[in-house]
């Protein structure tokens, strides 16, 4: 499978952006997320954060996580830098 984004350029298309991939053929497709899984995910991460421990919190995040706080305009990319702006956080309550 092939998608390309073309531009015009010197008179001529030109590919912009070239990107292509194996079919997808065999590849299990998960099954959408429903609100109550969301709202009990959500509960898990909020429960976290009411023990006022940022290792727990930082714990609801995945190994490749990627935190974009809204009290800090560093983005977090790993557990340590989750813990800090968790700790950091959880003062200002």
């Amino acid at each position: 499978r092939y998608s390309f984004i073309y531009v015009y350029e010197d008179g001529e298309w030109k590919i912009a952006h070239h990107h292509s991939s194996v079919m997808p053929e065999g590849i299990v497709i998960a099954e959408p997320i429903t609100k109550d899984e969301v709202r009990s995910l959500f509960g898990l991460w909020n429960d976290a954060l009411a023990t006022k421990d940022p290792k727990k919190v930082a714990d609801r995040y995945s190994k490749q996580g990627v935190l974009l706080p809204t009290v800090s305009d560093v983005p977090r990319t790993d557990y340590p830098g989750i813990v800090d702006y968790f700790t950091n956080f959880l003062k200002l309550e």
